[in-house]
């Protein structure tokens, strides 16, 4: 089988979640047995999304092999269960500053550099190539917009050196409902419809989400407005959560739709064990209370994998997971006990800067005085040590050189690899590396292996000077990298569960295989305080 491609576009508004049918679409496929691949190439000018605020583009998701990407791929890598890599995150900016480069070097010979062909032939250039599979490429943004349409051209012409019958055209649209007729409207699609035709692209399949079921009717006419053949018109209706999406796109004939299209064959899908799951989250037994105190609250998609871990943790113990998204600006010493009294557990997730870290610090304090279960993660950890530092070991000026630079205990200091760096994109410790644990450690007990591999982000780690106090006061050290120098993970021994890493483990959870550290705060919550269901 030769490389098929689904592109998926967007029509008539922004955020219909074109992430999660592409995604929804990978798992269908995946459950046919197919080998699937995904890629997300986003029109705007940064070269990645590591230098844009979380609070306004939402976290950055971080490959095994470095890469800072969209946030989508974190959707793809839970749904397909694939890992990703840097190649499957595209931006404009970087396909020009690939051009201009070449340009530099004189590649062109002197040449007019335009983006057609040069512009679009480095876009096309970067679709998938590797070995046989099916590749799901969105295309960020809405049809229409200016950003965008170096990479429709890009389409038109790859379809037409490939062949239609291995390129086709998925487009997530929307109905919308005007409550003062009571009907449900089509023009908007036929408008965006219209405009792809004009660039010479036609969709095969619309993927139609609206309030309300689509009528028959509503199929008909869209089908032939469009020029798509009516059971190629499916609707994409809210979900309860996210992962019943695929099982919805299943009911719709998705997979049988695209696969007919590519000229593929028909095969059954085993989705028991995704349903499974589904009617697990949909019947918990018990409810825990988790408070994520972070920086980026305004934004819940800031901590969107962490947000994924604890609830993939929860279906696993039977539980719903309510998250209490607190700023931790809000934490003062006098308050802490009110807001965080009530909590099964408290995370504490990562972030850059000196906003709101005191709040974070006092959580950390209250849920290692008050034995609440805890988890910390990169940041968090950080200021783990930072609060042990200050309130067991006795430095009470302890703090990291990022936050504090003239601090006389630096707990916390740059990493030496660091040192000189000026750029701020794309210059942290970035990917994965591995961590040995220690065998009689709480982390070792949850992970069952001597030697793991998890994501990293950050430019800061454990001044390790400080190393025998904190340990001396009880602190246990229990995972490092494997040449001994940088402290990747801590817990307190007496503690009922109070870990911290340096890492980003939220992104290796899956909706079906948890994330150790997270089914350990989960497991740990339920045991302290939980509600029955």
């Amino acid at each position: 089988m030769a490389v098929k491609y689904v592109f998926v576009l967007g029509g008539v508004v922004s955020g219909l979640g074109k992430g999660i049918t592409a995604a929804s679409l990978g798992r269908l496929l995946k459950a046919r047995g197919y080998a699937v691949t995904m890629q997300k190439f986003d029109p705007y000018i940064n070269v990645d999304p590591g230098t844009m605020n979380p609070i306004q583009h939402g976290e950055v998701f971080v490959t095994d092999d470095g890469a800072e990407t969209d946030l989508d791929l974190g959707h793809y890598e839970r749904f397909i269960d694939e890992r990703l890599t840097r190649v499957s995150n595209v931006t404009s900016g970087r396909v020009y500053r690939t051009v201009l480069e070449r340009e530099r070097r004189g590649d062109f010979g002197g040449g007019t550099v335009q983006v057609i062909p040069h512009i679009t032939n480095e876009i096309k250039r970067r679709f998938y190539r590797g070995e046989d599979k099916i590749a799901i490429i969105e295309v960020g943004g809405t049809v229409g917009d200016m950003e965008s349409q170096a990479f429709l051209e890009a389409i038109r012409q790859f379809q037409n050196e490939v062949g239609k019958e291995n390129a086709i055209i998925l487009l997530v649209t929307l109905i919308p409902y005007l409550k003062a007729s009571g009907e449900m409207k089509t023009k908007p699609t036929q408008g965006c419809v219209r405009e792809l035709q004009s660039i010479g692209l036609r969709p095969d399949v619309l993927v139609c989400r609206s309030d309300y079921p689509l009528t028959q009717d509503i199929r008909d006419k869209l089908a032939l407005f469009c020029n798509v053949r009516p059971d190629h018109v499916l609707q994409n209706l809210d979900a309860s959560i996210l992962y019943q999406v695929p099982l919805m796109m299943e009911d719709e004939h998705l997979a049988e739709v695209v696969l007919s299209d590519l000229g593929l064959p028909q095969r059954e899908p085993d989705l028991a064990q995704w349903r499974q799951m589904c009617d697990r989250w949909m019947h918990p037994k018990r409810r825990v209370d988790i408070a994520l105190v972070g920086k980026y609250t305004k934004l819940h998609d800031a901590y969107l994998s962490v947000a994924e871990a604890l609830r993939h943790a929860g279906v696993a113990n039977d539980a719903h997971v309510e998250i209490h998204w607190i700023d931790s600006e809000t934490i003062t010493p006098e308050n802490v006990g009110e807001i965080l009294g009530d909590m099964s557990g408290i995370i504490v997730p990562g972030g850059f800067g000196s906003r709101g870290i005191d709040g974070m610090i006092e959580s950390i304090r209250y849920a290692r005085e008050h034995r609440i279960p805890f988890l910390g993660l990169c940041l968090g950890m950080q200021l783990a040590i930072v609060e042990f530092a200050r309130h067991v070991v006795g430095l009470p000026e302890a703090h990291s050189i990022e936050l504090m630079p003239d601090t006389p205990d630096p707990v916390i200091h740059l990493m030496a690899d660091q040192k000189g760096v000026l750029d701020i994109g794309g210059t942290l410790r970035l990917g994965s590396y591995p961590c040995r644990l220690d065998p009689d450690s709480r982390a070792f007990e949850l992970y069952g292996e001597p030697l793991i591999h998890e994501r990293h982000r950050h430019r800061y780690e454990v001044n390790n000077d400080y190393r025998t106090a904190l340990t001396d006061a009880g602190m246990r050290l229990c995972g490092m990298s494997p040449d001994g120098r940088i402290v990747e993970m801590l817990e307190l021994p007496d503690h009922p569960y109070f870990l911290a890493t340096q890492a980003h483990p939220e992104f290796n959870s899956r909706p079906n295989h948890p994330h150790p550290l997270f089914l350990g705060l989960i497991s740990s919550a339920v045991l302290y305080r939980s509600e029955e269901l």
